[in-house]
This record gives C-alpha cells, structure tokens and sequence, in this order.
C-alpha cells in the first residue's frame, strides 16, 4: 500500500516532464474524449431546453422507440423535439465543426494564429455567392437554380470561398513565404470588395428577399430543417472526413514549405486539397447559417495554448470544440431574449472579438504588425 502513493506520485512527475518537454499526447487523447462526451451531452442539452416539456429521459425512451412507456412523447412534443430542435442542434453543430476546422487549417497553412476564414475574407466571399443565388434565382440565375436544387446554395457559396480562397492565397504568398500582414490586409481588401457586391445586390432585392438576407446576414440557425442537412450535410462531412489525411502534412509544413517538401510532404498537393476543403466546409456553412464569425480562430487557438499544435489532435479537437460551443452558443441565442430570438452571430463576435483582440496583443511581437 505504501508503494502504491510513491508510483502514482512517479507516473504523474512522469507525465509533468513529458508535458513540459511538448509531448501532450495523452493529454490531447483525454481532451479530445471529454469533448466527445460533452459534445453529446450538448446534443442531449439543447434537444431538451426550450418551452416543451420533454425531459432527456423522455427524449432517450423516444429514440429507443420505446413509445409504450409512460415516459414517451406526446405528439406535439415529438414535432418539436425532432422536427425542429434536432435538426437545429445537428446543424449547428456541424457549422461549428466546419468553421472551427477551417480556422484551424488556415493557421497551420499559412503558419499564423490569426488566419480564420471569416477575418481574411473567406466568408465574405461565400456570403457573396450565396446572395447571388439567392437575389439572381428567378432571373439570371434561374436555368442553374433549378439544376441543382437544394444544392445550388451551398454550392454557390462554396464557389465564392474558393475563389477569394486562391485569390488571398496567390496575393500573400511569394517564393513561397506567405506574409501574416500583407495575408490580413489583402483580406480585409477582399472582403471589402466581397461586401460591396454583396450590398449591390441587396439594393436589387425586393421586400422578402431583403428581410430574409438582413437576418441571415447576421447568423442564425432559426430556419434550420432536415432539408437545409442535406443540402450542406454531405459537403461539410466530406470536408471533416479529409481531417486525418492532412494532419500529417500540416505539421511538417509549419516548418516551412522547403522542410515539408524534403520530408516528402507533396506541399502543392497539400495547399490545394487544404483550399478546397476550407472553401467547402466554410461556404456550406455560409449557405445555411449566414455570417457567424471568430469560431475559427477562438476555437483552435485555445486548444492549441492546451494540447499543441499537433494537427493530428489539433484538428479533431476543434471539430469538437467548434460544433459543441456553437450548439451552447444557439441555446443562449433563443433564450437570452425569449421569446424572440436574437442572431447567434451577434454572441460570438461579442465573444470572439475580445479573444482576437487579445491574440493580436499576445502575438505583435512575434508577428510584427
């Protein structure tokens, strides 16, 4: 028994000098579990808290299918829980998985902590897609609104970000440094750009049109339906499935893209995949949620300060992070002003704006800006 202290006692100083020595390993496994529970216990959270009466025991014995019991839903209860809250959880937590990953990507790829899709001009350039479909879809627009369906919004959005994706990357890069500010300030530039077309448009659209793009361009998940998940869905759950095959690559590249390509990195391959992944996940999520800024940057930066920059933790890590916080973020968004509902974009550039302004504060030495 005396043994047993003292070995308890080695195995934690064990771990201590792992930790300092930047081997976070088991820690980054620990986190990335806890944040799996606690991402389903979001899920649970939010399918449950709202005016309905259903408890999560009740919710439980409904998807077990258990509708004998005296637990089971009421009808009106199953509408509401699953029809209407479900759909808007899983969405939710999907937007905050692929706008969290993209930052993620984005900081590694251009080897900073304040790239983020949102701050560089990448939304603005899927917003810009999006209204184009939406404004232009009775007219211009029409022959390819009715082609692809459910799919033509996301899928305009996705085209915006990658086209302000390739345009950003080709304007900071040179021989193959990219520049943190030239990278910020192009960005700023784009999405200037992004936005004065985008208030074009507005100008031609009429009354709906108007009232629908004024609070979709603040960010909500309040229209979320199981139709708007398959729409976006199967785009953003391609763009996390290609996680694992860039986490390796990613780390090498933080070194620079000359150590990368002679540690048999393919680095064009590996900017191109990682572009069109940031342009899919980013401009899906635009489509259906609108602007919802500062995930992607708060997200991984804070889980970088915890487990590392190892992309092979790192990235799932912010998937996880990001959808669980979006959900909690959506809660507090139909509750704080209930029974109104005010736009989730509001709470997290409330949220997110300090964080960045502190990063920016931390990291100006080093980034000299």
């Amino acid at each position: 028994m005396v043994g047993q202290p003292q070995a308890l006692s080695r195995r934690r100083s064990d771990w201590l000098a792992r930790y300092r020595a930047g081997d976070r390993s088991q820690l980054a496994i620990l986190l990335i579990s806890a944040l799996s529970v606690l991402a389903l216990f979001s899920l649970l959270f939010s399918i449950t808290t709202g005016a309905s009466d259903a408890s999560a025991l009740d919710v439980v014995h409904d998807l077990m299918r258990n509708t004998g019991t005296a637990t089971a839903l009421s009808m009106r209860d199953h509408i509401i829980v699953f029809d209407i809250r479900l759909p808007r959880a899983i969405l939710g937590f999907l937007i905050g998985a692929s706008l969290a990953v993209s930052g993620a990507i984005m900081q590694g790829l251009f080897r900073n902590p304040l790239a983020d899709p949102g701050l560089v001009g990448v939304s603005s350039g899927a917003s810009l897609g999006a209204v184009v479909m939406i404004v232009l879809s009775g007219t211009v627009a029409a022959p390819l609104y009715a082609l692809l369906g459910i799919y033509a919004l996301p899928l305009a959005a996705f085209a915006g970000g990658l086209a302000t994706t390739l345009l950003l990357y080709s304007i900071a890069t040179r021989q193959g440094q990219t520049s943190v500010a030239t990278m910020l300030l192009a960005g700023i530039a784009l999405g200037a750009l992004a936005m004065a077309a985008t208030g074009v448009l507005v100008y031609m659209a009429d009354d709906k049109q108007l009232r629908d793009l004024t609070f979709w361009g603040m960010g909500s998940l309040a229209g979320a339906t199981w139709l708007k998940i398959a729409a976006a869905g199967p785009i953003i759950l391609l763009s996390l499935l290609a996680i694992p095959f860039m986490a390796k690559g990613l780390n090498a590249i933080t070194l620079g893209e000359a150590a990368a390509f002679h540690m048999g990195v393919p680095v064009q391959r590996l900017k191109t995949a990682a572009i069109l992944v940031v342009a899919a996940a980013t401009g899906a999520s635009v489509a259906v949620s609108g602007g919802i800024g500062f995930v992607g940057i708060v997200v991984p930066h804070l889980l970088r300060m915890l487990i590392g920059p190892d992309h092979r933790y790192l990235l799932p890590a912010s998937a996880l992070l990001g959808g669980t916080l979006l959900i909690f973020a959506d809660m507090l968004a139909r509750t704080i002003v209930s029974p109104a509902e005010m736009p989730i974009g509001i709470i997290t550039a409330a949220v997110g704006g300090p964080f960045f302004l502190w990063i920016l504060l931390r990291n100006r030495t080093r980034l000299a800006l």
